[in-house]
């Protein structure tokens, strides 16, 4: 079985690698030098041409606040790009799977967000992520959007590694405490989208939109908690607790990111994973590379 996969560097593109070997799946994945996804018709034009038995699109624009100013980029990438592949693959009728974000709601309110809710994003990476559903959806093939939510791995950007360098770098460390999530860990995301992907390609896949996130749900600041506790730094920085008010940025972030992952576990059998588990791998995996 074979997959084609947009993305090599990205987060959940890299586990993506890793992973398949495990269970028999081939991957060819393309990077910008083989797929810029700021020309949309180059992208659906290998969709076309692929002997892939499905398509997972682990590639996108993901810098939030550069997005504010950069919209035309971000709506290339993560709205026209993803539309354009997935009419390609519905014209074949191969499955098409689409990594997308919790930054489609306003984050408003306390219990988790559920795939039917209403999207109201706070942003353009939200608003341009937003589109890229609405189109994948619309071209009418089978598909998959999955949304998840606080990606963290060894690899690339995110909040561990940040932590982690900050933590070897200063004796206590400010950290937003009224924004609430599940951290996912990148390669739990990986196995989850190949599961889905063998599943359609067996006949097996239920097309629509799923939710994908780890749990307990936690505030930044418990997470980065977790993370010094978790590590061998020395001296563990104190951590204290700020608004978000007090860290302003230029795009807004969702104050309750939490996911309701029921759906995912009904139809296709994948529980949500313990991001502490994942935390640990993962925090070992950086400390055995320094």
């Amino acid at each position: 079985m074979k997959a084609l996969v947009f993305g090599t560097t990205g987060q959940v593109a890299i586990e993506l690698g890793r992973a398949a070997p495990l269970v028999g799946l081939t991957l060819e994945q393309l990077g910008r030098e083989s797929a810029d996804l700021t020309d949309p018709a180059a992208c659906a034009a290998i969709v076309a041409a692929t002997d892939a038995d499905f398509i997972i699109n682990a590639a996108a624009y993901t810098a939030v606040d550069a997005a504010e100013t950069d919209r035309d980029t971000a709506q290339a990438v993560n709205g026209d790009a993803p539309g354009a592949m997935a009419r390609a693959a519905a014209a074949r009728g191969l499955p098409f799977l689409h990594v997308s974000t919790d930054y489609v709601f306003d984050g408003s309110g306390a219990r988790p967000w559920r795939e039917h809710d209403p999207l109201a994003p706070l942003g353009i990476y939200g608003a341009t992520k937003l589109d890229g559903e609405c189109q994948v959806t619309a071209a009418g093939g089978p598909h998959v959007i999955l949304r998840t939510a606080w990606v963290f791995s060894a690899h690339g950007k995110n909040f561990v590694k940040t932590m982690l360098r900050l933590g070897g770098e200063r004796d206590a460390l400010s950290v937003v405490d009224d924004q609430r999530g599940g951290p996912t860990p990148a390669h739990e995301i990986a196995r989850a989208l190949i599961a889905i992907g063998m599943a359609f390609a067996e006949g097996r896949g239920t097309s629509g939109i799923f939710h994908f996130a780890g749990k307990p749900d936690c505030s930044w600041a418990d997470f980065a908690e977790a993370v010094f506790a978790g590590s061998s730094l020395p001296k563990k920085p104190v951590v204290t607790r700020i608004p978000t008010s007090a860290y302003p940025t230029p795009a807004k972030r969702p104050g309750n990111s939490v996911l309701d992952c029921t759906k995912i576990r009904d139809i296709y059998g994948i529980g949500q994973p313990d991001w502490r588990t994942g935390l640990k791998t993962v925090v070992n995996e950086l400390e055995t590379k320094a």
